[in-house]
């Protein structure tokens, strides 16, 4: 299987040298050049690994099985319970709980695999250079990919995140991890100013040069390298297998599923599993008030001439999607018209693309309704839910009601609650709140019976190694420092 840029079909490359490019050097994305077909019933049976080396192997040609085989049992055995992805009902819901590794977020899937796909790259094309990876965060991608790539050898890695746009406990995870080859810095703007800054890096030949002097190569752990986008079409298996299983579907029936998304990542995910053979009727993006993809998918105008609203699914607060242009691409095959709507996103901020999307239906819900489905969810059901879970529930019920939905619909719930306890607390007027988020966290515990996770709590014991906030300006002067400490050290 090779691996094309959205700009550019004719220059390919396999797995080991797209991840550790991480973009194209003509800045577009590497998707892949087919999608092969799968057979359902050969793979209703399958463990979650089993499964992952199934769907994998159809793409990671370049990696003998074995290996592979290896990598994803270091990756889901070190880092999951025997059960990586449960699907809990909830009366006629179903929600995959995604948020039980290391970090309590989906990226947990991916970065907990990403590093090992590296480092194996690494060996096989026998790189001397260090790998750097830079990478934007909106608060839980950060904490995931420090906690995947720390301590290693050959790489280091450098996270930026808004000053301003994520939770205590997603800053508290990111600061707190003690290795020397992490770099974590607080930027004054918002994930938009830390992701374009990445991408204007990532196509500065200057800059690459300089970094090579260093002995470095540049590389990414966001979604737009292709090897965090392709372990999350696991889950999507995975979550169909789950409902053959408990006798709610028959296999072959037809299975929509509500993701809330922001850079467009985990939900082109489940495009990928559909163009490979899924039985999906609808992808659902749901978005919160930064609502950028609801009106895209719904007008065919991409604006982003707009202030970005920082809100309590920080998560979420994204105007440029990244992923989007993976889509596009794949809809409408054209290099080029891919590349001239980019350029008008970054020149004028906005691209109009007269298109019917029509494996998607979009919605969104703002910060209000968000808090209101947290605490309906919980007071009818006992269960509780993550402000973006919230989101993309309150939108799985305006589907459900403007479309008089009849399938099987999974909600995608990608984070734990307690990474947003300061939100969710606000609705459970019951539970007496001291200001402190950890001894709130206690308090609701008592109340609710549900246990918060040992190492959530701990965080408020743990020292914090990462100090530095710094202006969107002195990014990259940052990094070049850090890059000759370590060469130094």
């Amino acid at each position: 299987m090779k691996f094309f840029s959205t700009r550019n079909p004719s220059q390919k490359v396999e797995f080991n040298d797209a991840v550790l490019m991480g973009i194209a050097p003509d800045g577009g994305l590497f998707v892949p050049e087919n999608f092969p077909k799968v057979n359902l019933e050969s793979l209703k049976d399958l463990s979650y690994k089993e499964l992952a080396f199934e769907i994998l192997s159809i793409y990671l040609t370049d990696v003998p099985d074995e290996k592979l085989k290896e990598i994803i049992d270091k990756a889901y055995t070190n880092n999951f319970p025997k059960n990586p992805a449960p699907l809990t009902k909830a009366r006629e819901d179903f929600y995959l709980e995604l948020y039980h590794g290391n970090t309590h977020a989906f990226k947990d899937f991916a970065l907990s695999i990403l590093p090992l796909f590296m480092e194996n790259a690494i060996e096989s094309k026998n790189i001397k250079d260090k790998i750097l990876i830079l990478t934007a965060t909106s608060g839980d991608t950060g904490s995931a990919a420090l906690y995947g790539f720390r301590d290693l050898e050959n790489i280091d890695i450098a996270v930026l995140f808004p000053e301003n746009g994520v939770s205590k406990i997603q800053r508290l995870q990111m600061t707190t991890v003690n290795s020397p080859n992490t770099l974590v810095m607080g930027i004054d703007g918002n994930f938009d100013d830390a992701q374009g800054s990445v991408k204007k890096i990532f196509t500065d030949e200057d800059v690459k040069k300089s970094l090579k002097k260093e002995n470095y190569i540049l590389s990414s752990a966001n979604s737009i390298n292709i090897g965090r986008l392709l372990p999350q079409i696991v889950y999507y298996f995975h979550a169909y297998n789950e409902l053959v299983k408990n006798n709610e579907i028959n296999l072959g029936d037809e299975v929509s599923f509500v993701v809330p998304t922001g850079n467009f990542g985990d939900i082109l995910a489940g495009f990928y599993a559909k163009e490979m053979g899924l039985p999906v009727k609808k992808l659902v993006i749901a978005s919160n008030e930064n609502n950028v993809l609801t009106e895209f998918f719904n007008t065919g105008i991409y604006d982003a001439n707009r202030s970005l609203k920082v809100t309590n699914s920080p998560s979420m607060d994204i105007i440029i999607s990244s992923n989007l242009e993976r889509l596009l691409y794949h809809e409408t095959k054209d290099s080029e018209l891919v590349k001239k709507l980019q350029d008008d996103l970054s020149k004028n901020k906005i691209y109009n693309l007269k298109h019917k999307f029509s494996d998607f239906y979009a919605g969104n819900c703002d910060e209000e309704d968000t808090l209101k489905e947290i605490k309906k969810v919980y007071d009818e059901d006992k269960y509780l839910i993550d402000p973006h879970t919230a989101v993309a529930k309150k939108v799985s019920d305006d589907y459900k009601k403007e479309t008089d939905a009849k399938e099987k619909i999974v909600i995608l719930s990608t984070a734990s609650p307690f990474k947003f306890a300061d939100t969710i607390l606000n609705e459970f007027h019951e539970v007496n709140r001291t200001g402190d988020v950890f001894s709130d966290l206690k308090s609701f515990e008592d109340y609710s019976k549900i246990k918060v996770p040992s190492d959530i709590l701990n965080l408020k014991d743990k020292e914090v190694f990462h100090k530095k906030s710094i202006e969107v300006e002195k990014i990259l002067e940052n990094i070049m420092e850090f890059v000759s400490d370590r060469n130094e050290n």
